[in-house]
């Protein structure tokens, strides 16, 4: 008898297990449907979720494949507000757009608090019915000191902002309280033998382009409700260069009086000697051909939205990149030229020593307006007069806001954006947009 009535209690439960399952997936698949009919552009994203009960998380959470719920919890989320609950499966879905799971190297606590206040950031700041909620005025203020900044607030924005606040331990639990929406704990959970982070990366980096995209083109009316989220993708899907390599892309070949090792024999060589004693059968070729920076234009923007240290940090940058010895020519042509609305000064390089002086005695000129043509004037003026016999580039260090020439000149260009300070800019489409890191510039600097 008793094992009868246990066989029924058991029975009993996995019924009522299998029924919350099911009622948490139904009210996932009901928030996705809501979000999917005003923000039609996110339509794999919002589909690209396997949902799975646990009761550990609350009230949910992801690991960029599942979607994890608690059964009790969020449907006592959704009963009391249904909004809520659209507002935390969009939450999660653009923890996974922008990767945030994935990025580490930063303090776990104001990174976790980072990601949320982004996430929430562009929810609020969505004009779509299935998300529009009320903001406390503690959320109010927060959003006020980070848009002052002026800048798209990604997670890696609000983290550098928050780590300036200063912020004690009470302020910093009230904003963890405020902007708590999902659990994290499957962002570093090894247990449960997350895939590949690079095979995440790519899953959500195809789908978030693709959303970039849609917005731009298909669903513009879309794009104008979705408030800060196109400038957020673009930012997150932005290329970042490295800068080594991008001036070795103004590299040409020419000879070198150098003995070119990769086509010299040394078995004939050694062969020979020991035959003839000192007469080896091949000899190593005098010259190599070889691939190094010769010429090149750097334009400084000195308007007053460049400042005289974020100039100078480029410019160190760009000194160690050509102070490695196999980087450049013993003899380089490079013009140094400095520029608001007009050109105020051109500095020749032709070595490093000549480098190093002007960067020891670097003075800024300028702080007017914003005006590109000028500089590519003075650029194609010094080709006409033979300045240039073969350059292969330009690089505009800038904010990005001001006047662009309207023809595509001969030489590659690129304009360069310490990523702190990155603004979507309309760049042309001939021209590079170079985003450096400034934590890379002050390391290497």
């Amino acid at each position: 008898m008793n094992y009868k009535i246990a066989e029924s209690s058991e029975s009993h439960r996995e019924e009522a297990a299998l029924k919350l399952d099911r009622i948490g997936r139904e009210i996932l698949g009901i928030c996705r449907d809501e979000l999917y009919f005003s923000m039609r552009f996110m339509d794999v994203a919002l589909s690209s979720f396997v949902y799975q009960m646990d009761a550990a998380v609350s009230p949910f959470g992801t690991d960029g494949y599942k979607m994890y719920f608690h059964p009790q919890e969020l449907g006592g989320l959704y009963r009391e507000n249904r909004i809520l609950a659209n507002r935390g499966y969009l939450h999660m879905v653009l923890h996974c757009i922008f990767r945030h799971m994935i990025k580490s190297g930063m303090d776990s606590r104001y990174w976790n608090l980072s990601c949320d206040i982004a996430a929430e950031h562009i929810i609020d700041g969505c004009d779509l019915r299935p998300v529009r909620f009320s903001r406390s005025l503690l959320r109010r203020e927060t959003y006020r000191k980070l848009e002052s900044s002026g800048h798209v607030l990604n997670a890696e924005r609000v983290f550098r902002e928050l780590e300036g606040w200063d912020l004690t331990e009470k302020e910093l639990a009230m904003l963890e309280e405020e902007f708590y929406v999902d659990d994290h704990r499957y962002w570093e959970d090894e247990e449960r033998k997350r895939p590949p982070e690079e095979q995440l990366e790519k899953k959500w980096k195809d789908i978030d382009e693709k959303m970039e995209t849609d917005l731009e083109t298909f669903s513009k009316e879309a794009s104008g409700q979705s408030g800060d989220f196109l400038d957020e993708l673009r930012v997150e899907n932005r290329e970042r260069h490295d800068y080594r390599e991008f001036l070795r892309k103004f590299s040409v070949f020419r000879e070198e009086l150098k003995a070119d090792e990769d086509t010299f024999d040394y078995g004939f060589y050694t062969y020979g000697l020991s035959l003839y004693g000192n007469m080896p059968l091949i000899e190593p070729l005098e010259t190599r051909e070889v691939r190094k920076v010769e010429e090149f234009a750097v334009v400084v923007d000195t308007s007053m939205s460049c400042s005289g240290e974020l100039v100078l940090r480029f410019l160190e940058e760009t000194y160690n990149v050509l102070a490695e010895n196999e980087s450049f020519f013993q003899k380089v042509d490079i013009h140094i030229i400095q520029c608001d609305e007009k050109v105020h000064e051109d500095v020749k390089v032709t070595s490093q020593e000549e480098l190093k002086e002007y960067m020891e005695h670097f003075q800024l000129y300028g702080e007017g307006g914003t005006d590109f043509r000028p500089a590519f004037e003075y650029v194609d003026s010094l080709i006409e007069k033979g300045e240039y016999r073969n350059l292969k580039g330009l690089i505009y260090f800038t904010d990005g806001f001001g006047i662009y020439p309207n023809k595509m000149p001969l030489y590659r260009t690129a304009f360069v954006f310490l990523e702190e300070d990155y603004r979507n800019a309309d760049v042309p489409p001939w021209a590079v947009r170079l985003v450096i890191s400034g934590d890379s510039l002050k390391s290497e600097s």
